[in-house]
């Protein structure tokens, strides 16, 4: 049982480590580069005069306006387009990283039980969690299963904490649009109501 609780805690510091490894090789190939930090704020200014614009203009604006937004709307979409391209590069890296550190680890866990589940799992996923193990026993966890769990908790975590300031700016726009509203507190809206 030592054991088990041991490989259990390694493979939750494997996945911690294994994060920090993506986000760091995610640094040195993307985040610092200077024409990732262009783009970046290619596409925050782009965005910022966007939204202005489209604050001022009214129903009654003529084709020539509209089709500056437009125009402006397509800038926008090619830069986040190149920044994804960006991105990109850091993906391949990451992956190939992984695939050589998942072949090392499945070959270091293979036939190991590193954990014993709470539940049984869905039939359709016990293929997975109960991978290379001996034995009947269905709350047995195998490495892959562990790893992902963990992998996904850590990642769901920054994804969440991305996605409150994504969220946050977004609501503080609207709030700036609905100042200016005549129908602004008359008839409430989803953001009106506290679903936390």
């Amino acid at each position: 049982m030592s054991t088990m609780f041991a490989d259990t805690l390694l493979i939750v510091f494997i996945s911690v480590c294994t994060a920090l490894l993506a986000e760091g090789i995610t640094w040195v190939l993307v985040y610092r580069t200077d024409k990732y930090k262009r783009l970046k704020a290619e596409v925050e200014k782009q965005s910022k005069k966007l939204e202005k614009k489209k604050e001022t203009i009214t129903e009654s604006a003529g084709r020539q306006q509209k089709k500056k937004i437009e125009r402006q709307e397509e800038k926008l979409k090619n830069n986040n387009r190149d920044l994804s391209m960006v991105r990109m590069k850091s993906m391949f890296a990451i992956g190939f990283c992984f695939t050589a550190l998942m072949g090392m680890f499945n070959s270091i866990f293979d036939g190991r039980v590193v954990a014993k589940l709470p539940f049984t799992p869905l039939s359709y996923i016990q293929g997975l969690s109960h991978r290379n193990l001996l034995g009947d026993d269905t709350t047995d966890c195998s490495f892959i299963f562990l790893y992902i769990l963990c992998t996904m908790s850590i990642r769901q975590r920054e994804t969440q904490q991305e996605r409150e300031h994504k969220g946050k700016r977004e609501r503080e726009k609207q709030a700036s649009r609905r100042a200016g509203s005549p129908v602004w507190g008359l008839i409430p809206g989803p953001w009106d109501h506290d679903l936390s």
